[in-house]
This record gives structure tokens, C-alpha cells and sequence, in this order.
């Protein structure tokens, strides 16, 4: 389990790749040093990278850590530091995160059932933040297939063998750990559909999807509920210390 309580003042610091003759540094984009300070002293520390595991601490006092970082003048790079047992310092908890690092894109996942017609497509849809889906224009620029390829089924054959809801033995598309592990059906593994939209300005939105057959019959429409869009901040390029006053614990800055 992370824990977000009690850890304070994260700084992250650009290390110098190497000095030249008047003291100036070539700065290492790739690694950063991340320091913080924290109340726990049962605990280790584990360092999140846009919602992915990037390295833990190895003693209880260890309170700064050399991590890599992407390189990105588009986008702001996430770093969150959480306390863990100290059994749990290697374990992955990424799963946990629900999203929100792609500078304000939203991810759509649909489980696909076997009962879906072979040929039917899926329309994404969404409010433009006003509340109400605009059901007259959709956002993905073509129709999704739900099944790309039509023998993608499960069953020994990949196709319809053992046609019923217990019946579906396990083939390569879905099952055996081949697609989104135990959230099928009595807990086989499931086949899912991913959608991301493009990057939306901070607001709250609501999607809904619509999947219609080849005979042009449409199901009803599932909507998710209001979803706040957050984008990342965009990166301040060229940052640089100009001076500090001391008396008023002033930092003046200057952007390039």
C-alpha cells in the first residue's frame, strides 16, 4: 500500500553531466535526484515517474534518490514519492495510479463480450463540458472495429466451439493470460478495447460509447461519469536562479 501521508518538501535536482573551465555545468537530462523529508522512520520510500515505478530507498533513513526521467519540453514530467512497508519496497503499486499523465488525455477501456456481433464498430462521444454528450458528432476520426479480426474468439477452434457462457474454453485472443487478467467472466481473462482522446483543456467531461452493427441497429448508449481533466503544467525551459535574499526567504528566478 503507498502512503502519501507525512512525506513533505520533495525538491528535485538536475545533476551536471560535467563542468566546463568557467563554471558551468552541462546538465544530465536523463537522471534527476529526488530528496525529500518525511516523519515515518519504519518506513522505505518508493519514487513514481508519471504513474510508473522508477526505484525505492534501501535503508530507513535513505531520504534522496537518484531516478531517470524523461526528457520532454512539451510536458510536464510527474514525480510523487510514497512511504511503503519495508517488505513491499520492490513491489510495483503503478496499477494503483488511475491515470491523468498524458497532458489531459482521457483513456477509455471497454471490456469486449463474446456477445458482441462480429462486425459492429464503436463511436466515442463526449459533452465538450457542457454536461449533456453531443451524440450528433463523434470524436474518434473512424469507426473502431470491435473485432479487428473476426475469428479473434475464444475456444480451442478461435471461433465458436463450446457456445455458451461456460462453454468458452480459452484460446490465444483472450485467456491464458493473454489479455486483461481475470476480468472476463467467471474470471477468465478478457479482450479489451482501448480509446485516448486527444489532449482536452481543464474542465469536467462525461463520454459515452455507442457500438452499431452491420445492419446499421444501434445498442444504447453507456456513459461514464464526470471525469476531471487536469492538464499537466507545461515546462518552464531555460529556469535559472538569479538571486536568494535571505532576510525574506526570497527566491527571484528568471526563465529563458
Amino acid at each position: 500500500m503507498l502512503i502519501s501521508e507525512g512525506i513533505e518538501k520533495i525538491r528535485v535536482i538536475e545533476l551536471p553531466a560535467g563542468f566546463s573551465t568557467d563554471g558551468r555545468y552541462c546538465p544530465c537530462y536523463r537522471v534527476a535526484l529526488v530528496k525529500f523529508k518525511s516523519s515515518w522512520t519504519d518506513k522505505l520510500y518508493q519514487i513514481y515517474i508519471n504513474g510508473d515505478f522508477s526505484g525505492s530507498t534501501i535503508n530507513l533513513q535513505q531520504r534522496q534518490l537518484v531516478v531517470p526521467v524523461p526528457s520532454s519540453f512539451e510536458t510536464a514530467v510527474r514525480i510523487e514519492v510514497f512511504a511503503v512497508q519495508p517488505e513491499d519496497a520492490y513491489v510495483d503499486f503503478s496499477g494503483e495510479f488511475s491515470g491523468g499523465y498524458s497532458s489531459g488525455r482521457v483513456k477509455l477501456k471497454l471490456l469486449r463480450s463474446q456477445n458482441l456481433p462480429p462486425d459492429s464498430i464503436i463511436q466515442i462521444y463526449f459533452d465538450n463540458g457542457g454536461g449533456i454528450v453531443d451524440y450528433e458528432n463523434p470524436l474518434n476520426d473512424q469507426p473502431i472495429p470491435v473485432w479487428p479480426n473476426r475469428y479473434d474468439k475464444a475456444g480451442f477452434g478461435m471461433c465458436e466451439f463450446g457456445n455458451s457462457d461456460f462453454g468458452y474454453d480459452s484460446a490465444a485472443a483472450i485467456g491464458f493470460g493473454m489479455g486483461d487478467f481475470a476480468l472476463g467472466m467467471n474470471g477468465l481473462d478478457a479482450d479489451s478495447i482501448e480509446w485516448i482522446s486527444e489532449p482536452l483543456p481543464k474542465g469536467t467531461y462525461k463520454f459515452a460509447a455507442i457500438i452499431t452493427d452491420k445492419n446499421g441497429k444501434v445498442s444504447s448508449a453507456a456513459e461514464t461519469d464526470s471525469l476531471n481533466v487536469i492538464p499537466s503544467a507545461t515546462p518552464a525551459e531555460g529556469l535559472e536562479v538569479v538571486s536568494f535574499n535571505e532576510l525574506n526567504n526570497e527566491l527571484t528566478l528568471s526563465i529563458n
